[in-house]
């Protein structure tokens, strides 16, 4: 085990920031992010001032195919979860709806067609081309996250082979899809319950052109354009079918469920309710990808603020004198913690993403929570932390040309996106509590015994806040009255919810410590502990009266951990733009930012109007 507590070294930014880098992105930088980074970095990318929101959304649908362009095969990048999260990654910083109608199309769309491959090959080139968009229908205005109530209905009609699909309600209209004519023709993958012969067979998914190739919508298809959006400018609509007739071959079929022509159904699951949950499969990858945008627009936005606060000087302590904005304690400290949370989150994801896609069956169950787990968690701490750096960037943090303040609006569509964050921690909770989760027993050692500085005391302090929560949560579990679910539920959830947290926070310090562990260059291990102690020490602070009660610290101990932090924060300072650099920004994107030239705000820029 490395000390973490030795002093760091003065390290320099090439080697440190290089290593850095492959802590955060892999061994596979070059191969998996580097393709992005570059592409991003270039000129059609830039930030345009003066657009409208409608504007806004076409240049998306336009980048959209210059993305498209660069890819090899889009049917590589769909099943390669890794490489499509690092789209996401870079492409967030510099266009927030692009990486929303980028997800939408290969993710949910080109994603739901390729896992429901039929026995002959469906021809997929006007998608993989993009002479068509495609979105996904799933949520209704009616029904929310409760996706298993759905109304939206496809009926077999045996005297063709296909399908009526219909809207039976305005509580059934699908909510928000990108569905309008801005970005040309336009099909979707609708979500709708399977009935033949009278039957609800269960949702499935169909196939479904909305437009023609001018972008109008065909007959049956009614498409009305929702009100803008505070988050990234995309054509979000409300659609409805009336009486839409599909063929046979709309219904994505495989195992969960399989239509012959004559109407014979077959299925090798028999609960509706999984059926669905394999319909949606995408959406679990989504989750990924929603938290790999977050991820890249609160490391921009902390390469930002560091930056601004190097460069931008203030008044000292003495008359006449001027420091960086980053002398003071009051600023950087903030901005440290910020850095310490989002390598964890990071690395988290990391962990997420290799959980989710090297689970066996037995495990995948274990995959899909982790990754809402992490979804949750992750989006949740970029909001806290690009409002940190919009906070520390002043009034220029406000300008959308500077990368903060849009992509932070746009952050909340992926704390509801793939399912609302408090949701799908609800399930977790009630998944962890009723057997999923086994809390790790404390540790024999006497906490008088152990160092604050150690990285494993750390993990197992974090360890003991988990099994904190797990009791208070069972204990209200078992205490509550029988016979109305709800209310004992009601008693649970508040203590299921905070152990949901405390997961979170163990797995992503967790993930942090093994990557300091592993890191080969010394002034990047050394960055990286520092990185975990900052993190745990601020968790441990927090929950420090519980930890005090259950005997797992000394009163001495409490009385110490903020010198600790101090201390934390004291080492890690000279170090914030080796941390920020370790991002890996390439710098054409960071200093077209007007934050990074302020006696040039206010001009217009070449090739602009204002």
């Amino acid at each position: 085990m490395v000390n973490s507590a030795s002093p760091l070294p003065r390290v320099q930014d090439s080697p440190a920031a290089e290593a850095l880098t492959r802590a955060l992105f892999g061994e596979r930088f070059e191969d998996i992010h580097q393709p992005w980074r570059k592409l991003f970095s270039t000129g059609p990318f830039r930030y345009r001032e003066g657009l409208t929101p409608r504007e806004r959304a076409a240049l998306s649908y336009e980048r959209l195919r210059l993305v498209n362009d660069a890819i090899d095969s889009p049917e590589d990048l769909v099943v390669d979860v890794e490489r499509l999260g690092a789209l996401h990654e870079w492409a967030g910083p510099v266009d927030a709806g692009l990486t929303t109608v980028a997800s939408i199309h290969y993710n949910l769309f080109l994603g739901s067609l390729l896992d429901h491959r039929a026995d002959g090959e469906r021809d997929l080139r006007a998608f993989t081309e993009l002479r068509r968009t495609g979105t996904f229908l799933c949520t209704e205005a009616g029904h929310g996250n409760s996706a298993s109530q759905l109304e939206t209905t496809a009926t077999f009609d045996p005297a063709t082979g296909g399908f009526v699909l219909h809207t039976p309600s305005p509580a059934a209209a699908k909510f928000m899809p990108n569905t309008s004519s801005t970005g040309g023709p336009k099909t979707g993958v609708v979500a709708a319950r399977l009935i033949t012969d009278g039957k609800d067979r269960g949702v499935f998914l169909f196939l479904t052109p909305l437009s023609d190739d001018t972008g109008g919508p065909l007959p049956g298809v009614e498409i009305r354009r929702l009100p803008q959006t505070a988050t990234s400018p995309v054509d979000h609509c409300v659609t409805s079918f009336e009486h839409v007739r599909l063929p046979h071959e709309a219904l994505l079929q495989s195992g969960h469920g399989r239509l012959t022509r004559d109407g014979v159904f077959s299925s090798e699951i028999g609960s509706p309710r999984k059926r669905f949950l394999h319909s949606i499969g995408r959406v679990t990858a989504g989750k990924l990808c929603m938290s790999a945008y977050s991820l890249g627009v609160t490391r921009h936005a902390l390469a930002v603020a560091v930056r601004h606060a190097h460069t931008r000087h203030t008044s000292g302590v003495t008359a006449g004198g001027s420091v960086p904005l980053f002398a003071h304690r009051s600023h950087h400290t903030p901005l440290l913690d910020a850095l310490a949370t989002t390598y964890a989150a990071t690395l988290l994801h990391r962990t997420a993403v290799r959980q989710w896609t090297e689970a066996t069956e037995a495990e995948r169950e274990d995959g899909e929570r982790l990754a809402a787990v992490a979804k949750g968690w992750i989006t949740w701490r970029a909001r806290a932390v690009m409002t940190e750096c919009r906070e520390r960037c002043g009034a220029q943090g406000l300008f959308l040309a500077n990368g903060i303040a849009g992509q932070l609006t746009a952050n909340e569509g992926t704390i509801t996106a793939e399912g609302d964050n408090l949701v799908i921690w609800v399930k977790a909770a009630g998944e962890m509590l009723l057997g999923h989760f086994t809390p790790k027993q404390p540790s024999a050692l006497a906490p008088g015994d152990r160092d604050l500085r150690d990285p494993a005391f750390l993990q197992d302090l974090l360890a003991d806040i988990e099994s904190v929560w797990h009791q208070r949560a069972r204990t209200k579990l078992r205490g509550a009255k029988a016979g109305n679910p709800l209310n004992r539920w009601n008693a649970t959830v508040t203590p299921a919810l905070e152990l949901v947290d405390a997961h979170a926070h163990r797995r992503a310090a967790e993930s942090l410590l093994t990557a300091a562990e592993e890191a080969g260059e010394p002034g990047a291990r050394h960055l990286l502990h520092a990185l975990h102690r900052l993190f745990a020490l601020r968790r441990i602070a927090a929950h420090s009266g519980d930890l005090l009660a259950e005997g797992r610290l000394t009163a001495d101990q409490v009385r110490h951990l903020p010198d600790l932090a101090e201390d934390a924060v004291i080492e890690l300072a000279p170090h914030a733009r080796t941390l920020t650099h370790g991002f890996a920004i390439a710098d054409e994107v960071l200093l077209d930012h007007p934050i990074s030239h302020p006696e040039a705000m206010g001009r217009v820029p070449e090739g602009h109007t204002d």
